[in-house]
C-alpha cells in the first residue's frame, strides 16, 4: 500500500506546487488548496483540516465521518490556550507578570524541605517549559495522573537542570499554572477561559477533564471543534484582537508568546510561551501542537490560519504530525506562488 505521506506529496508534485519558482495564480488559489485537502484523506489519522485566509474560511473538510463543528479533543494544543489564559491574567492584575515567582502561590502543594531551587520558578519558565522539574509527560505521564494529587507531584519533579535552562516538556509545568488561576482567583479555569475569551467569536470550549481536587487539566484534556480552534489561531494572527475589533488578549502578548524562549531537545524548533515556531516553505509559522495531530498553525506573513485535529491514539505520533507539516508546506506554496 501507498504511505499516505508520499500519496500527498505526489499530490503536491502534480499541481507544481513544489516546484521552482511557483507558477499558480491568485485566482487559482482555493482551487488548489481544495485540491489538496481532498488529496489529504489518504492521511488515515486525519479528521479535520480548516484553512482561513485574511480571516475567511477558503477550504475545510471533514474525513473519516469527522466534521469541523464537532468537538474533539486538542490534546497539548490546550497549552496554547493556557498561554492564552496567563496573558490575560496579568493584564487584569491576577497575576504580577511572567516573572513572578510561583512558590507563594503554591505554598500549601511544595514538598517538604525542597530543592531550594523551587523558590526560583517564576510563570514565564512553566510558560516556556524551563522550570528545570522533572518531566510528567511521555513515559512519565501515567504514573503522574494516576496520583493522588497532580499540583504535588509535579512540584515533587526532581530537578534535571537550572530554572531558566533547556526546554523539559512537561504537562505539570501548564498544570500548576491552571492550579495558579483558580486559586489567584477562586474560579474554575475552565470558567476563566468562557469568560475572558468568550468574546472571541465562534470559540468554545465543550469540555475539559479536572484533576482529584478538581483541577481543570492545564495543558491536556481540552475538547473543542475545529472551528474553535480555528478561531483560536485567528486570534493570535490577528495580534489578540477579535473579528469585532475586541482586544482579548493584552497588547504584546501575542508577540511575547511567539518569541524563541528555547528549543525542542526532539525536533529542534524553537519554543516560546506555549507555542512551537519553525520554517516551512521559506516562511515563519507558529503553532501549538497536540498529541496525535492536533495543530493550529499562524502564519502570519501570508495571513494564513491552519486548524488540523486528528485521532488522538493514532500510534505513529511523529510520523503524522511531519505529514501535516508536509501538507502546511504545500498550502503555504500555493499563497506564496499567488502573491508572487
Amino acid at each position: 500500500m501507498r504511505h499516505p505521506l508520499n500519496a500527498l506529496l505526489a499530490s503536491v508534485l502534480s499541481l507544481g506546487l513544489l516546484a521552482q519558482p511557483a507558477v499558480a495564480q491568485p485566482a487559482d488559489t482555493t482551487g488548489a488548496v481544495s485540491g489538496l485537502l481532498d488529496e489529504a484523506e489518504a492521511l488515515t489519522p486525519l479528521e479535520a483540516v480548516l484553512v482561513a485566509h485574511r480571516g475567511t474560511i477558503i477550504a475545510e473538510r471533514g474525513y473519516h465521518g469527522h466534521t469541523t463543528t464537532a468537538p474533539t479533543a486538542i490534546m497539548s494544543a490546550s497549552k496554547s490556550v493556557m498561554s492564552a489564559l496567563v496573558g490575560i491574567a496579568i493584564e487584569r492584575g491576577v497575576l504580577e507578570g511572567t516573572d513572578q515567582r510561583i512558590a507563594p502561590l503554591l505554598a500549601d502543594d511544595l514538598p517538604n524541605d525542597p530543592d531550594p531551587r523551587i523558590h526560583q520558578i517564576t510563570v514565564g519558565h512553566l510558560l516556556s517549559m524551563q522550570a528545570g522539574l522533572g518531566t510528567t509527560s511521555g513515559a512519565q505521564y501515567g504514573a503522574w495522573v494516576n496520583g493522588p494529587n497532580w499540583v504535588r507531584g509535579a512540584l515533587a519533579r526532581p530537578f534535571e537542570d537550572e530554572p531558566g535552562g533547556r526546554m523539559i516538556y512537561s504537562t505539570g509545568s501548564t498544570h500548576l499554572l491552571s492550579a495558579i488561576l483558580a486559586r489567584q482567583t477562586g474560579r474554575s479555569t475552565l470558567e476563566l477561559a468562557r469568560d475572558w475569551l468568550g468574546p472571541l467569536d465562534g470559540f468554545g470550549i465543550a469540555s475539559w477533564a479536572r484533576d482529584p481536587q478538581g483541577i481543570h487539566v492545564g495543558g491536556n484534556l481540552m475538547s473543542m471543534s475545529p472551528r474553535s480552534l480555528l478561531a483560536f489561531g485567528e486570534l493570535y494572527r490577528n495580534d489578540g484582537i477579535a473579528p469585532d475589533g475586541t482586544r482579548i488578549l493584552p497588547e504584546g502578548w501575542v508577540a511575547a508568546s511567539f518569541a524563541p524562549r528555547t528549543r525542542s531537545p526532539w525536533s529542534g524548533e524553537l519554543y516560546g510561551y506555549g507555542w512551537f515556531s519553525r520554517e516551512t516553505a521559506g516562511v515563519t509559522v507558529h503553532y501549538g501542537w497536540g498529541y496525535g495531530g492536533q495543530m493550529i498553525y499562524v502564519v502570519p506573513e501570508l495571513e494564513l490560519t491552519i486548524a488540523m485535529t486528528s485521532d488522538e491514539a493514532s500510534p505513529s505520533v511523529t510520523g503524522h504530525r511531519e505529514a501535516l507539516h508536509g501538507l502546511l508546506a504545500g498550502i503555504i506554496r500555493v499563497f506564496a506562488a499567488g502573491q508572487s
